[in-house]
């Protein structure tokens, strides 16, 4: 197949592309820089120039390949809701180009936005509320209309911690708190919990989708289903060499500022759905032994 990913010299989207070139597809990645472009074609992929601002460069891409797979998204937190609202329009522009044809559109949604279900989400789950109360369930609202227009797509929700080398999401950000106030810290009893998933496994997930194009329309690419936020906290640590320190609820949001709702996540997932329906096994360490040893430190 010849596939377009979007977000290809991203952490997740990277990973995907040799994947997919590893299972002898064709890639054609959207880039923005020259650095990027450069590294796109020494790993044997092709370049396409555009960004999530330009709805005709990326609906041309999406015109010249066989799947679409949509890895990027801007992290500016201080602009989220905006750019939520931007993942909703890039996802109808993709829409528009694939609606008609059985050309698989594969979208990445979050699960953290699925907490307070008080037991493990699936893959039946739907978010309780709308892009109004969170703005990132917009990109779900997006599949649903894509869907309605009669596009193949799905929809892979990553968890909080998608890790490994190079990692510069949720993880680095808690040690980065950790390393400028001397102490790594959880709320209350640490008890909420992170699902986590390497980032070569979720390519693997990306890549069955686009392959079998299932019945099942969300995917789950989770490969431990929830792990108390004190564990990680007390890895950073160990790592830093610092104390491990609980927090109250008031005490929290001088401690980790705008990621105060982030630490207090409580999203355990699971993934049986989608391993019974691609039969995707994750083999990749987990997440307190990649912090141990994967170079976060």
């Amino acid at each position: 197949m010849h596939v377009f990913v979007t977000g290809a010299s991203g952490f997740v989207g990277s990973a995907v592309v040799q994947e997919l070139m590893t299972a002898g597809h064709r890639v054609l990645g959207m880039v923005r820089s020259e650095e990027a472009a450069q590294k796109l074609l020494a790993s044997g992929a092709e370049v396409h120039r555009g960004d999530l601002g330009d709805l005709e460069s990326i609906t041309k891409g999406a015109a010249e390949c066989d799947a679409v797979i949509h890895t990027a998204f801007n992290h500016d937190f201080t602009r989220f809701k905006e750019n939520c609202e931007t993942d909703r329009k890039v996802i109808g522009a993709l829409a528009a180009v694939l609606a008609g044809s059985s050309r698989p559109l594969v979208v990445t949604s979050g699960i953290g936005l699925m907490s307070g279900f008080n037991r493990p989400v699936t893959e039946q789950d739907s978010p309780v509320a709308d892009a109004a109360q969170i703005p990132r369930v917009a990109t779900d609202e997006a599949v649903r209309t894509a869907a309605d227009m009669g596009v193949n797509a799905y929809l892979v929700r990553l968890p909080p911690s998608v890790h490994g080398r190079g990692d510069h999401g949720f993880v680095p950000m808690l040690i980065d708190i950790a390393r400028n106030k001397g102490l790594s810290a959880y709320v209350g009893q640490g008890l909420n919990q992170w699902p986590a998933v390497h980032r070569l496994d979720a390519a693997v997930l990306y890549r069955l989708i686009v392959e079998q194009q299932p019945a099942q329309k969300i995917f789950h690419a989770v490969a431990e289903s929830g792990i108390p936020f004190r564990e990680i906290a007390a890895a950073i640590a160990s790592g830093l060499n610092v104390s491990l320190v609980s927090k109250t609820a008031a005490e929290a949001a001088d401690h980790f500022a705008w990621f105060t709702h982030f630490a207090q996540i409580d999203c355990p997932a699971s993934a049986t759905l989608t391993m019974e329906q691609t039969g995707w096994q994750p083999l990749q360490p987990g997440l307190i032994d990649d912090i141990k040893t994967a170079g976060y430190f």
